[in-house]
């Protein structure tokens, strides 16, 4: 079953927030995902969210554009945690998403990420998740040290080929 709802408003979100899809599944977390506008659909989007948390979701994962309502109207009708994740826009760059989504009114909260934080998003719900899960918390421990392993062999190489050449290989 489902634990995480993966949400977007449009399928040129999907690049983006597939990055999300990606981490759960590295993280063995059951996930769904669905394009819903909540201004085009506004009947499928208030049937998704208020039917969440009883088919299982734990925590939804909102990527929006532009007027970004997605994660905040989740979060209106949602008790459990949103995660935004503003989409970078043509017109001004993501920030009109971000804006949207971190101002919310006092007392309808979203956890929100950097502008096409997708990945982030995921390992901030799995977080979230851990809190009752020790398994999945020993995944996230090994993760975080898989990360600094990688940051390590950058180094070495940096150091082994020199920047010139490193860059050449980037």
């Amino acid at each position: 079953m489902a634990k995480v709802g993966i949400l977007m408003g449009s399928d040129s979100d999907l690049p983006i927030m597939s990055k999300a899809a990606k981490l759960l599944e590295e993280f063995g977390i059951d996930y769904e995902m669905k394009v819903i506008s909540a201004h085009r659909e506004p009947d499928v989007f208030v049937s998704y969210a208020q039917s969440a948390e009883s088919r299982g979701i734990e925590v939804i994962i909102a990527g929006a554009g532009g007027a970004a309502h997605l994660p905040g109207m989740c979060a209106a009708m949602f008790t459990l945690p949103v995660i935004g994740v503003p989409i970078h826009t043509k017109s001004l760059g993501g920030v009109d998403s971000l804006y949207s989504i971190v101002q919310m009114p006092s007392g309808i909260p979203v956890a929100t990420v950097a502008i096409n934080g997708a990945a982030n998003a995921a390992i901030l719900a799995a977080k979230m998740l851990a809190i009752t899960d020790t398994e999945l918390r020993r995944k996230l421990v090994d993760y975080k040290e898989d990360l600094k392993e990688q940051v390590v062999a950058k180094d070495e190489k940096l150091n082994k080929i020199g920047y010139d050449a490193y860059l050449e290989q980037m």
